[in-house]
């Protein structure tokens, strides 16, 4: 299954204060990582197996643990003889490590039996009372947000009204209307209204499992703070500040994919997306033609859905839960009530129906099109094409139509070598390059 990375280098992040929301502080000593000694002392064996002789500032990038609590690690490795220092410095810190001949039989059966050779992993409660304070240090999404997010889409102000109601108390929405109107868009533009930043671990040990749940794809680095240089945040380097996530799920959907996947390589398991999406945005989009029934789908994260967590099984019968505060958004083509049931329905917060946009919309739309271009919007090729093209065809006023009708245009003046100008003839040419006998 693959996951849409949904560009977002519009977003504004608003920080509440310079460090919100915080990360976990550092850990001090081994204790205070939550996770028992030997996970520690098998992964900075792991680690040095790959890497031969290595730096204690390379281990503790590789680890993302910090100095002290690695070399509280390393100390416990030395006494037990399977690690060696190869080199010393001026600094107690300006120090290389190896592993010894009986260390490095160890390691090699630390990792035949757990491959895992990652950063070090936060422990499940950390990570749940983590997402729990973030949920309430967040920033809301608010009207002016709204206005300024939508000022030139040319909708409804309706349809800005539900969608803005529906992110600002987090609840979910079903975006539905004929193919064309606008509604994957719209609904990628809703990523773009979650404004703050939310700490997101590598991993996270759930019993003697390791999940991995940062994905580069899909966690982005926000803008460096006023005034600091990037990465220059401090706290726990298990985790990484982000900004709020978004991600986009189409048809290809089955259930596996919203299962804990096992990465037998990597010795640990992939999060699902709705993991991944913890305090930022779910899209579905396509709902009715995934590989399961939207019905099936909606019974899965009813928890989700219902209570803003999900449940989760790993192999043994462990069943654990996570507070996920994902804002889940439904996108289809089909009537709702065609897809689900009247209970199923009512487990989607707001419905959003998009349709043809009025005439008035259409031409600025079209407009703000031909400005992108720098091409002249004739207003006499504008009234041809929405009198005589759309209406003579009976096509709708489609909020996906200018960008291709212009787009269209400016492709076959490219062509042609010649300025791209709207009138009658350039309109037919590229209105008969999108419709086929009037259908799109």
């Amino acid at each position: 299954m693959a996951i849409i990375v949904v560009n977002r280098e519009d977003t504004m992040i608003d920080y509440a204060d310079d460090e919100q929301p915080l990360l976990p502080p550092p850990p001090r000593c081994v204790r205070d990582t939550g996770l028992e000694p030997a996970l520690l002392a098998e992964l900075a064996g792991k680690a040095l197996l790959g890497a031969g002789k290595c730096h204690l500032s390379v281990l503790t990038g590789r680890l993302k643990l910090s100095i002290n609590v690695l070399r509280e690690v390393l100390d416990g490795l030395q006494r037990d003889q399977l690690v060696e220092v190869a080199w010393r410095g001026d600094s107690d810190v300006d120090v290389q490590y190896q592993l010894t001949g009986i260390g490095r039989q160890r390691a090699t059966e630390w990792l035949e039996r757990q491959p895992y050779a990652g950063p070090a992993p936060v422990p499940l409660d950390a990570w749940r009372a983590q997402l729990q304070r973030q949920a309430v240090q967040l920033p809301p999404v608010l009207a002016g947000d709204v206005a300024a997010l939508f000022a030139d889409d040319c909708l409804p102000p309706r349809i800005h009204e539900l969608v803005g109601a529906a992110m600002h108390a987090g609840r979910s929405l079903c975006v539905y209307g004929p193919s064309g109107s606008g509604k994957s868009t719209l609904a990628r533009k809703l990523g773009r209204l979650l404004q703050g930043v939310v700490a997101v671990p590598h991993a996270v040990a759930v019993g003697h499992a390791i999940v991995q749940l940062h994905d580069a794809a899909v966690h982005l680095a926000p803008p460096p703070l006023p005034g600091r240089p990037a990465g220059a945040r401090g706290g726990d380097t298990r985790w990484q500040l982000c900004q709020r996530p978004v991600v986009q799920l189409g048809a290809e959907l089955d259930a596996p994919a919203l299962e804990l996947r096992h990465d037998a390589a990597g010795g640990c398991y992939i999060a699902p997306p709705q993991l991944k999406a913890c305090h930022g945005l779910l899209i579905v989009d396509d709902l009715g033609r995934q590989r399961m029934p939207a019905a099936a789908l909606l019974n899965r994260l009813s928890a989700l859905l219902d209570a803003g967590t999900d449940q989760l099984t790993l192999p043994g019968g462990q069943v654990f839960s996570v507070p996920c505060g994902a804002v889940l958004a439904f996108v289809t083509n089909l009537a709702p009530q065609q897809l689900l049931d009247g209970a199923a329905l009512r487990r989607i917060g707001y419905k959003v129906a998009l349709g043809p946009l009025p005439e008035a919309a259409y031409c600025s739309l079209l407009r703000q099109q031909c400005r992108a271009r720098g091409i002249e919007a004739d207003e006499a090729a504008l009234a041809y094409l929405v009198g005589e093209l759309h209406q003579g065809s009976g096509q709708p006023l489609l909020a996906s139509l200018p960008r291709e009708i212009v787009g269209r245009v400016a492709e076959f003046a490219g062509f042609a070598g010649t300025v791209p100008r709207l009138n009658p003839a350039t309109l037919d040419q590229a209105w008969s390059s999108i419709f086929a006998d009037g259908v799109a």
